[in-house]
């Protein structure tokens, strides 16, 4: 999977354009057609590009940008406009957007951009980081508790190291599996309930009463960095 992808586009032809493109190139899309989708689709789980048009009914995309920055969230954002005026661009750059670019495009270039801003994303996230007695630790692939290592399972470390690089967002099952077990394998959403059965026995103080990882019902699961 090359990343996670939100686009947000309120012409619909463009909108069916732009998502089969990026989904033969094996990207995990989801699409909003207005402001106020895109921003709660934005705040409630981790995207690695937001791909967003200015010009959108009621909630455009310069709010959009400046609410999801407020918010705390960390996703490459460029923007499709058919405004080229350099006012426009610096605002949108000025508001957080990562990247510009105004209609009409070619994919190609698009499709590059794209690329170059998650490759980005994911080089400037700390491959270490710390959640209460554990330290996680991306690029060794390992765990350690108070120093010392915890043995996972390659699927339990994955899951772990997914969720942990998305802290407070509720994801899917089906986005669990897509990044860990990948598209080419044919498992369902009970190989990730059954993996995170067994990493909570290895990181919760009571499994049945988990401080990290929670389950949101009838979605999938969300971790907290700090105990619950």
């Amino acid at each position: 999977m090359k990343g996670s992808l939100l686009i947000v586009e309120d012409e619909p032809v463009l909108l069916r354009g732009l998502r089969d493109t990026f989904a033969r190139q094996g990207w995990e899309v989801e699409t909003a057609a207005e402001g106020e989708a895109a921003l709660n689709l934005a705040c409630s789980r981790t995207f690695d590009l937001i791909l967003l048009d200015i010009m959108l009914p009621r909630v455009n995309g310069y709010e959009i940008c400046r609410a999801v920055r407020e918010r705390g969230c960390q996703s490459a954002i460029l923007i499709l406009t058919a405004k080229s005026q350099e006012e426009d661009v610096i605002l949108g750059l000025n508001l957080g957007a990562d990247d510009y670019l105004a209609k009409p495009f070619r994919r190609g270039e698009l499709l590059a951009r794209a690329n170059a801003l998650v490759r980005r994303v994911r080089r400037d996230r700390p491959s270490v980081s710390q959640f209460g007695e554990f330290t996680l630790d991306v690029s060794g692939r390992r765990l350690l508790r108070n120093g010392t290592a915890v043995g996972l399972t390659g699927k339990e470390f994955g899951v772990l190291a997914y969720l942990a690089s998305r802290p407070g967002c509720a994801v899917t099952r089906e986005q669990i599996l897509a990044a860990v077990w990948g598209n080419s394998v044919i498992v369902t959403p009970r190989s990730v309930d059954r993996c995170m059965a067994t990493l909570r026995t290895k990181i919760e103080n009571d499994p049945h009463h988990p401080g990290f990882l929670h389950t949101i019902r009838d979605i999938g699961y969300r971790f907290e960095p700090e105990p619950q």
